[in-house]
């Protein structure tokens, strides 16, 4: 049996909780688990955390439209010694080795977003060879390499500077990505290592040489997921006919602004009234539920001409229940957007539950999609542009 192992602890230092943090769209951790989920030589896949928010968040993928694609992925714990800042990958794989049985074992970093379905086939196939023990990814790399002597002048180390070859005629070499690392149970118990033994190497894009360690990488790998045009499926986006959202924390950045004259003051973006008149555009019923009763949420349902506007809500799932029970609509044909724990209940009920990316945990992790902006700065504008982009 061929088992991924994919190990991610809740202690990242340079971003918190780094491994459920959005990208394009969805947790970091989402995309190797899908690529993982997706190999048909994988038979089982664990997520080893000892984070209780990650755990919740990983199995929120085996629920609702893409339970039949995560069907394989099982999260497991992992001891706080496995998961300190200073402890191995290996520690980790060793742990996991020792209880429980399987042949061979491929270890997936999450920071490793790029990675394919098809590049963890390759690399079992190029495991499956005669002669090979262990099987790592990596990327081609055409670079000239310098490094300084003792006396503090540079040489080159991979080519002659008297005959500096043409980049395209120049061989390169192999750089590790850090995306993926195969080896047998036998030889991982017995070497304590990923790798050992006669090594084959995978070739995967150039581009996959990025790994998420620093939030400029984010945004890197962010805009080679868009080139790639890769996104979360249109599979978990139902038919949308009702789009409601909250209104602090949602459609407003949260703050409460006052004037001299005690006055309270609400800072709404423009590009949101834009996404819900596109929704209305497309036949798709808009409005706003809220908790609170004040007359500025009113002249700002009327202004953006919104077919519905509940106040004052104390059960928002109840109100929703009734909404649709009164329009004639699915629950399931709902989409909602809320930040905050007081919108939970209502996003269970609904069949597209997003949020800001600064919604609270509690709320991310019931989240089918968590926007890239923040409260105020156009979430309703973004979710309606991903739910009309599923009908365009």
């Amino acid at each position: 049996m061929n088992v991924a192992f994919i190990p991610v602890r809740g202690g990242s230092k340079s971003i918190p909780l780094k491994n459920i943090k959005p990208l394009n769209g969805m947790p970091l951790v989402y995309w190797c688990v899908k690529a993982a989920c997706g190999c048909r030589y994988i038979h089982k896949v664990y997520i080893a955390t000892d984070s209780p928010l990650i755990r919740e968040t990983v199995e929120g993928f085996k629920h609702g439209e893409q339970s039949a694609l995560f069907s394989k992925a099982e999260v497991i714990g992992r001891s706080a010694q496995s998961a300190s800042d200073t402890a191995s990958t290996e520690s980790a794989m060793l742990e996991f080795a020792s209880g429980h049985e399987f042949d061979n074992i491929v270890l997936i970093q999450a920071t490793s977003p790029l990675l394919t379905s098809r590049d963890l086939e390759l690399g079992f196939e190029a495991f499956d060879t005669p002669g090979t023990d262990s099987v790592l990814s990596v990327v081609p790399q055409k670079r000239f390499n310098w490094e300084n002597d003792e006396d503090g002048f540079a040489h080159p180390t991979n080519y002659d500077v008297s005959q500096r070859p043409r980049r395209q005629d120049f061989p390169g070499y192999l750089v590790e990505n850090g995306a993926f690392y195969i080896t047998s149970r036998h030889a991982l118990l017995e070497s304590r290592n990923r790798l050992s033994g006669n090594i084959k190497a995978v070739e995967m894009a150039e581009d996959t040489f990025l790994e998420i360690d620093e939030p400029g990488d984010w945004t890197i790998v962010e805009a080679l997921m868009k080139k790639r045009n890769i996104h979360i499926s249109e599979s978990i986006i139902p038919e949308i006919r009702l789009f409601l959202s909250d209104c602090d924390g949602c459609l407003t950045d949260g703050g409460m602004y006052y004037s001299e004259q005690g006055d309270e003051l609400k800072k709404f973006n423009t590009r949101d009234g834009m996404g819900f008149a596109l929704l209305r555009k497309r036949g798709i019923l808009t409005g706003i539920v809220t908790g609170e009763d004040v007359d500025l949420n009113r002249r700002r349902a009327e202004k953006l001409k919104l077919d519905i506007l509940e106040t004052g809500c104390e059960d928002k799932a109840a109100v929703i229940t009734r909404i649709c029970r009164e329009q004639g609509i699915s629950p399931e044909n709902v989409a909602y957007i809320g930040d905050d724990i007081n919108d939970i209940d209502a996003m269970k009920i609904v069949g597209f539950a997003c949020c800001p990316a600064d919604a609270v945990p509690q709320v991310r992790e019931v989240a089918k999609y968590i926007a890239k902006a923040n409260g105020g700065e156009g979430v309703i504008r973004e979710v309606a542009e991903t739910i009309l982009s599923r009908t365009m």
